[in-house]
């Protein structure tokens, strides 16, 4: 993904950028499994993306959004709004009994697909130019009490 801003130096983003590659490569295989026709895989990959942005979400809307509020207020709103209508998919499909609940699967996991490019285009080089140590210590702090679902890294404590 993103490498030309440096804020991937920033661990904080570091983190949320790696989250982010992990959940597309998991769209990815939520695609296949539609392609395939495998139904109830398409409802555990929905159940391992909403797994990995329960934490995710939360340093976002927590720690780094409200950071950020003040100067992209209705930017920020717009991610809040797309938070909740992929969430609400991915339970959907989590469930998978709702009539149609693939289609709203897809085209949620199209909206998370531009969300994320969104944030990692706008959002995290704004953070970079525009944040202080304070700030980021406070979104720290909501990492280390959220953690994170990213093969080898430690979880909340």
């Amino acid at each position: 993904m993103c490498e030309y801003c440096g804020c991937q130096a920033v661990e904080t983003i570091r983190q949320l950028t790696d989250e982010h590659e992990l959940v597309v490569n998991l769209i990815g295989d939520v695609r296949s499994a539609h392609r395939a026709g495998d139904r109830e895989l398409m409802r555990d990959l929905a159940r391992r993306i909403s797994a990995v942005l329960v934490p995710h979400t939360a340093v976002e809307e927590e720690g780094l959004f409200p950071a950020l509020d003040g100067d992209f207020h209705e930017h920020i709103d717009a991610l809040i709004e797309e938070h909740r209508v992929i969430d609400a998919a991915l339970a959907e499909a989590a469930a998978g009994t709702a009539p149609g609940w693939e289609r709203r699967l897809l085209d949620a996991l199209g909206v998370l697909r531009q969300h994320i490019l969104a944030e990692q285009d706008g959002v995290f080089p704004a953070a970079l130019a525009n944040l202080g140590t304070p700030q980021w210590e406070a979104i720290e702090a909501v990492r280390a009490r959220v953690g994170t679902l990213l093969p080898g890294q430690a979880e909340a404590a």
